[in-house]
């Protein structure tokens, strides 16, 4: 491993949601969200269904919409520092299957 030296590419955080497996590990945690609220004794299940709604929704705004930067050291000469991860997903295409199926995945939820 070498100390220092940066990823191969400009900003890792441009292609991660194409990673393999990343959807499924999405699905799975909204699920998971949703069964350890379900475990609440007082909780009924519309108001599960409905904390599992804004708790997923409250988070995806935040990390997708206000949160600016990137976690990796990027060469990119602070580029990726002024923009959010909406804007930096997929250098920036609209339309790619993860903008997609980040837009649907509210709705359907």
């Amino acid at each position: 491993m070498n100390v220092g030296v940066a990823h191969s590419e400009v900003n890792p955080n441009t292609r991660v949601m194409n990673s393999r497996g990343i959807w499924l590990a999405y699905t799975i945690l909204v699920g998971l969200l949703h069964v350890v609220l379900l475990s609440i004794p007082f909780f009924s299940i519309p108001v599960v269904w409905t904390l599992t709604n804004v708790i997923h929704n409250l988070a995806m705004y935040v990390f997708l919409h206000t949160v600016k930067g990137t976690p990796f050291e990027t060469p990119d000469q602070g580029k990726a520092r002024l923009l959010t991860y909406w804007e930096q997903m997929d250098y920036g295409l609209q339309f790619t299957s993860s903008r997609k199926f980040l837009s649907i995945s509210p709705i359907i939820l």
